[in-house]
């Protein structure tokens, strides 16, 4: 009897695990998980807001010491951009003013001077306060940046310039495949047909040419402006022009999920796939990759290219093709959030200058920003949790 009476208590346990979803490392399901780091985001942003002042925006946290940049750095949209995903879980009013207030900061930025990442900065405060509020007021800013962007196309290379850089004489990173949604929300929004041709072209010579045969992809591609011909290829920001930087895999696995999404193409679909299957084989147990795949085992994790794949792990999970993908790409995604909303990686409150994660790697071979928060890790993971519980803005 008394067996029987375990043997029902068991069946009646797992049943109520099985109902109540995946438990994550601390204890709870993935709502669970999610309404903790809202909870935190939210003190924690707060506080951050506090401190600055009215023409920076924070970047980083570095040797007990704020880190905050100028509204022209190419980090600039990911601190409203986060304001504004908070608003979207809590819709709490304070933190619609709080997104506003920070969003207005960047109002000048296409005004003249612009670089590359008026995508990133535009697209992730301006794009997701319109998304958030439809607010047409939003509107003009966000048609000025997709201007700003395409004014750096060239028919001739077939994408848009990256760095103004005189070592290289036309670069193109992968991280541009992100500022390209701002061309593809502007084609929608303002019927621009010719924004939607300038995204498409770029992500058609990226695909081309980025990507190696195991569908890893090089950091830079520098091109002759004259004659569109590639001249080299590199990863200035990885461990050697043959590896595969952490960061740069996740740009490009976000940034064809997104094409795809934008358009309905299904070579993009493709190539998102190819370059998931790679990276889900490649990938450590608990999801967060070292900086570099190639750097030395026991090297340095890096969060921000954990968060930014499991943003984009989750947003492929619904598209992907065959079913077995498609699993895969969602269990990885539930396992990376799950980790960095771990006590290894999620800040205490009040602590990591008031950023949420841990441990991210901005440029390893510069010595910078080593082992620290970065404000876009904070922002593709809360992308991340709001896709894994479908409240996010697609």
């Amino acid at each position: 009897m008394k067996f029987l009476k375990f043997l029902t208590f068991a069946v009646v346990l797992s049943v109520a695990t099985a109902c109540s979803g995946p438990r994550d490392k601390e204890g709870g399901t993935i709502q669970e998980l999610a309404d903790r780091v809202f909870d935190l985001a939210q003190v924690q942003y707060k506080a951050m807001d506090k401190r600055l002042a009215d023409d920076r925006i924070p970047k980083s946290f570095v040797d007990g010491k704020a880190v905050d940049a100028p509204v022209g750095d190419w980090v600039s949209g990911f601190f409203p951009g986060s304001l504004w995903l908070i608003y979207k879980y809590t819709e709490d009013p304070e933190f619609k003013a709080l997104a506003e207030k920070n969003t207005l900061k960047l109002a000048g930025l296409t005004d003249g001077g612009f670089s590359h990442d008026i995508g990133f900065q535009i697209n992730c405060s301006f794009g997701n306060a319109y998304r958030a509020t439809g607010d047409e007021a939003w509107l003009p800013t966000i048609r000025k940046g997709a201007e700003c962007l395409a004014s750096r196309f060239s028919p001739v290379v077939g994408a848009t310039r990256s760095w103004d850089n005189p070592k290289w004489k036309y670069p193109v990173i992968i991280d541009n495949m992100m500022n390209l949604e701002i061309l593809t929300s502007a084609s929608r929004l303002f019927g621009d047909k010719e924004f939607l041709k300038v995204a498409k072209t770029h992500a058609n010579t990226t695909k081309a040419n980025h990507f190696r045969p195991d569908y890893t992809t090089w950091h830079v591609v520098d091109y002759d402006p004259q004659t569109g011909e590639v001249i080299a290829k590199q990863t200035h920001q990885g461990l050697s022009d043959d590896s595969a930087w952490a960061r740069g895999q996740a740009w490009g696995l976000y940034g064809y999920t997104m094409m795809y999404r934008e358009t309905g193409d299904k070579a993009y679909l493709t190539q998102a796939e190819n370059i998931a299957r790679t990276l889900l084989d490649r990938l450590p147990e608990d999801g967060i990759p070292r900086w570099d795949f190639d750097a030395p085992e026991g090297d340095l994790r890096d969060s921000s290219a954990g968060a930014i794949m499991a943003s984009a792990f989750a947003e492929l999970s619904k598209y992907a093709r065959k079913k077995a993908l498609a699993d895969r790409c969602l269990e990885t995604a539930k396992r990376q959030v799950r980790t960095l909303a771990s006590a290894e990686y999620l800040a205490e409150p009040g602590e990591n200058g008031n950023f949420l994660l841990k441990h991210g790697v901005g440029h390893r071979p510069n010595n910078s920003e080593i082992d620290t928060p970065l404000s876009y890790g904070d922002y593709y993971f809360l992308e991340a949790v709001l896709r894994l519980v479908n409240r996010d803005f697609k």
